[in-house]
């Protein structure tokens, strides 16, 4: 999923949008180079030594991976998808989300 999310950050670099990954690795410094590698610029956190069992994943209740949440501007979950939905699903999360915002701001 890296490329498609690497696309969001940049298309959405001055929209109202922010990505937030969470890793499971069970090795922290196997990640570095990983993230170098896949030019991860947005914030991930680290789910701990546990991998898909750690802190992050037991609190949200995160069965599989990946795990996708889609929050509206007041922090509700409007989409979840356990598995990786198709590119025009998850941008089309995202841009109902966008205009949703838009909308409220012209009022």
């Amino acid at each position: 999923m890296y490329p498609h999310e690497r696309s969001l950050v940049k298309k959405m670099a001055n929209k109202a949008f922010a990505l937030i990954g969470v890793n499971s690795d069970s090795d922290r410094e196997k990640l570095k180079p990983v993230r170098k590698k896949e030019n991860i610029t947005w914030r991930s956190f680290w789910n701990g030594k546990k991998g898909t069992r750690g802190p992050i994943s037991q609190a949200w209740g995160v069965q599989g991976w990946p795990t996708l949440y889609v929050l509206d501007a007041e922090g509700r979950i409007r989409y979840k998808s356990s598995g990786a939905p198709s590119v025009e699903i998850i941008d089309g999360w995202i841009e109902t989300l966008l205009k949703e915002l838009e909308s409220k701001g012209s009022n």
